[in-house]
């Protein structure tokens, strides 16, 4: 896959949850679908909406990302 050098990484707040895909908000007014990094899904953390998140978002296609951090409030 990509490394984590040629991608960029925002803070969002997830919108909704539909099935393995989330809905991230992005400054406030840029939505991001996104999915759930192996590491996040190994480890059992749940995502719930209206959770702050780091996510990494490929320069190519910045509709889409990968949630790599769950941010505590």
């Amino acid at each position: 896959m990509s490394d984590s050098s040629d991608s960029l990484e925002f803070e969002g707040v997830v919108e909704s949850l539909i099935k393995d895909k989330v809905f991230v908000v992005v400054n406030e007014n840029y939505k991001v679908i996104c999915t759930l990094s192996g590491k996040i899904r190994m480890s059992g953390i749940k995502i719930l909406p209206f959770d702050k998140v780091k996510i990494l978002v490929s320069p190519y296609d910045l509709s889409k990302g990968r949630i790599v951090y769950r941010l505590r409030d």
